[in-house]
């Protein structure tokens, strides 16, 4: 059996090294991204904010309160409101929001490395009388997080998750289209075989381009993971595992490209930007955020980023892990118990 699984896992290496442009659209696709958001957010050209806003305390100056109000009718710019100071200014430190304001108490929060928090201070002072604005700028404590480093585990996640789903599971109806799977059906190879092999390839090769991917920007940008190594590797392992199992049961069946690329467009598009990879949902409708939750994508980025931006231990996020231990099983079984060798 194992002679068998060995010899379909270098088959399937194989085929992707020869592929030169998908070998390097893996490697270059990240750093693009990465690059690109770099020079976008030393700019100033954002148009969508979102501000944080703690309790008021009443009685303060009319000439605060008039500020304020003028500050609350500027467009383009989303209100969010908070119960604790201490979440609020977490949030704040994790570019979940640009700004945060304690109306009536004349202080507010802006953090140094975030363009879109520079633009909001400048329309809440654009209020003030003569120019003069009453509100008094406060220190965010903690360390901050700059945006391109908080992307950056996004990133990854993204590139896992596009090279799991479409080179498995596209892999495997082009397989299945081209009669290969037919030939294999007339072998010893049995099924679950067959997708373990192709389960482990793709591990391996997820693994070692991501960390390739990792070390390079890490040089480039230093960027430095301030947990544990071997747990962030253990996040990305496991998240991408249930994404490749994701992957195979969308393949169970299907032996039209074009459906199958549908249907995998279908599901990585709304995973992508419900998973927090760009812009975070604090603020969304909460069905939007409890809908993020059943995409494994989204417990992969929370994962990673809680270690790699705030050194968190992989106990700590357990909930995540078994979330995705979780998925991974409901998504091989029913792969495996859907799978067909040959089109119907």
């Amino acid at each position: 059996m194992w002679n068998r699984i060995r010899t379909l896992f270098k088959a399937r290496n194989k085929e992707f090294y020869r592929d030169k442009s998908a070998l390097g659209w893996n490697f270059l696709f990240p750093f693009l991204i990465i690059l690109g958001f770099n020079f976008m957010f030393s700019q100033d050209g954002q148009n969508l904010y979102k501000v944080g806003v703690l309790p008021p305390i009443h009685g303060e100056s009319a000439v605060i309160e008039k500020e304020y109000q003028l500050f609350l009718q500027s467009k383009y710019i989303e209100f969010v409101e908070f119960d604790s100071e201490l979440e609020a200014l977490d949030k704040l430190n994790h570019h979940r929001i640009d700004f945060l304001v304690k109306p009536g108490s004349s202080k507010y929060w802006v953090s140094s490395s975030s363009p879109k928090g520079y633009i909001v201070e400048r329309l809440l002072k654009a209020g003030g009388e003569n120019s003069q604005s009453g509100f008094i700028r406060q220190s965010v404590e903690g360390r901050e997080i700059p945006y391109v480093e908080w992307l950056f585990p996004g990133i990854l996640g993204m590139n896992m998750m596009f090279s799991s789903l479409f080179g498995v599971g596209y892999v495997v109806v082009r397989y299945r289209k081209n009669g290969v799977l037919k030939r294999l059906s007339v072998t010893p190879v049995k099924p679950y075989e067959f997708l373990t092999a192709q389960v482990i390839s793709r591990m391996f090769l997820l693994l070692a381009t991501t960390a390739i991917v990792y070390t390079g920007c890490a040089l480039l940008y230093n960027f430095e993971c301030r947990g544990s190594y071997v747990d962030l590797i253990i996040i990305f392992a496991v998240g991408g595992f249930s994404m490749v199992a994701l992957g195979l049961l969308i393949a169970a069946r299907s032996s039209s490209e074009e459906f199958a690329g549908g249907i995998l467009n279908l599901i990585a598009w709304p995973m992508m930007f419900l998973s927090e990879v760009w812009f975070s949902l604090e603020g969304a409708e909460p069905w939007v955020q409890q809908l993020s939750k059943v995409f494994p994508l989204t417990h992969l980025i929370d994962g990673a980023r809680k270690i790699m931006n705030d050194g968190t231990s992989l106990f700590e996020i357990r909930y995540q892990v078994i979330s995705l231990i979780i998925m991974s099983g409901i998504f091989l079984v029913a792969g495996s118990y859907f799978f067909k060798w040959q089109k119907d």
